[in-house]
């Protein structure tokens, strides 16, 4: 044993990276592996939707990720070298107060978990790049990890986040259930290019038989073009740069010397599938490990960063021994059903029977029949138990300015509050962002605060008696 750590998170990427910050927010001793030398270098899952957006404000990098995009363009078809129109990918939503970040934000992956790198760096994690999982055995105490290179790690639990060929999903024997979306094959290249302007997303449709489509989309915050394009059944892919760049001279107006540079390219199916179960004993399972997207719709990297901040609060309660070990039953219970709707809405978004919407955002996401959704209201308002805390003023503060932090919050509402979103009574906002029990009183919320491992809330509620709001 080289080391011995209390969570051990296999895999840098979104998932991995954005449980390793929250962890280390919290003080848990935690190590992020990655097998690979270095960050994903592609910009894959380029979307970032308003709810992960409010996660990323709460662990502290909204201004580096807003820094780092820029809004979508409107699409642009093309045909023959010439503009047909434009193409709206999603309607507009105009910004709220509930919900301030309207819009979906581009951010090229490779930035992203850059930024989260940054971030867990900033507040003293640990990445180790070159570790390959390749086995484990766990006990009643811990999870021992093999890696390729003959060394091992000791931890109180383990986190798959390591893709969706997850070593660790497989050496646990849980099985991915699925299929491939199509036949087809796909690739996607970051290239930089001339010829092209960069306020448009610029589509391609085919225009002869024996092709398909190819999109040209400028990632914000960078020089590069993200080009996705799609091959027909049994065609042979290229993903050299000499094969994208006579790629793009077949398929648009521009000349293959117009590509400049391909920085990175991959090709693969689009396929869907969800993990039979999201834990085994002392090893939970997040992100790709859990469940593969088609990309239409920006689901995947979405859903993924929010298994890792659903889980976070968890490890951390269960870990100091301010919650029995069984709260971590809940991750499945509430994140498996969660990422079941996505996948769902992604392939009929990829099917093209569902346009982009309000659901893609992810802000109606909740845990209403989550066993940690208590409400005790006689008359609830709106808001329930298991719902999205929205934001809003009250007095002088801003909700999201208390809700940031790895601390639970207890709010009172009553009609001269104005919080209509919220109607009116107590509220206990869970440190993710979600609504977990809601009364009419304080009566009830001390057993449920023990409960879930909220000391501070059921010791003052104790001190203080049951009050009316």
């Amino acid at each position: 044993m080289t080391a011995h750590v209390d969570v051990l998170v296999v895999g840098a990427g979104p998932s991995g990276l954005t449980l390793g910050v929250d962890l280390a927010r919290r003080g848990v001793r935690a190590l992020v592996v990655e097998r690979a030398d270095g960050l994903f270098p592609g910009s894959r899952g380029k979307g970032i939707q308003p709810r992960t957006m409010e996660v990323f404000d709460d662990l502290g990098i909204l201004g580096a990720i807003r820094a780092a995009g820029g809004g979508y363009p409107v699409g642009m078809l093309w045909r023959d070298g010439r503009r047909l129109g434009e193409h709206r990918m999603f309607d507009p939503v105009e910004p709220t107060e509930e919900a301030p970040y309207d819009e979906p934000w581009m951010v090229a992956q490779w930035r992203t978990q850059e930024i989260l790198r940054e971030r867990l760096e900033e507040l003293g994690g640990r990445i180790a790049f070159g570790r390959e999982a390749i086995g484990l055995t766990q006990d009643a105490d811990g999870v021992t990890v093999r890696f390729a290179d003959g060394s091992g790690l000791r931890a109180r639990y383990v986190v798959a986040a390591d893709g969706g060929r997850s070593a660790v999903r497989r050496a646990l024997g849980i099985g991915m259930t699925g299929e491939t979306l199509e036949a087809n094959p796909t690739l996607v290249a970051d290239v930089r290019l001339t010829g092209l302007d960069r306020d448009n997303w610029h589509m391609f449709p085919p225009s002869g038989e024996g092709e398909d489509f190819l999109a040209l989309c400028p990632l914000a915050g960078t020089d590069d073009f993200q080009m996705v394009a799609r091959f027909p059944e049994g065609a042979t892919v290229d993903p050299s740069p000499e094969g994208v760049r006579a790629l793009v001279a077949a398929r648009t107006h521009l000349t293959a010397e117009d590509v400049t540079e391909v920085r990175w390219a991959s090709d693969f199916r689009p396929r869907t599938a969800l993990a039979d179960r999201f834990r085994d004993g002392r090893v939970l399972l997040a992100g790709d490990a859990a469940h593969l997207h088609s990309p239409a719709g920006g689901q995947g990297l979405n859903t993924s960063v929010q298994d890792a901040y659903n889980l976070g609060w968890k490890l951390d309660a269960v870990l100091r021994g301010a919650a029995p070990a069984s709260l971590l039953d809940t991750y499945e219970e509430e994140r498996r059903p969660v990422a079941a709707d996505m996948l769902g809405l992604s392939t009929s978004i990829h099917r093209g029977e569902t346009r982009r919407g309000d659901a893609t955002r992810q802000l109606s996401l909740g845990y209403r029949t989550s066993s940690l959704a208590e409400e005790t209201r006689q008359a609830p308002g709106p808001l329930r138990a298991g719902d999205r805390a929205p934001d809003g003023r009250l007095g002088e503060t801003r909700l999201f300015d208390a809700f940031r932090g790895p601390h639970w919050t207890l709010l009172t509402v009553d009609a001269a509050a104005h919080l209509t979103a919220y109607g009116e009574g107590v509220f206990l906002v869970r440190p993710d962002g979600y609504v977990g029990w809601a009364g009419d009183t304080t009566e009830g919320l001390a057993a449920y605060a023990r409960r879930v491992g909220a000391e501070g809330v059921y010791r003052a509620v104790e001190a203080a008696g049951a009050t009316r709001s």
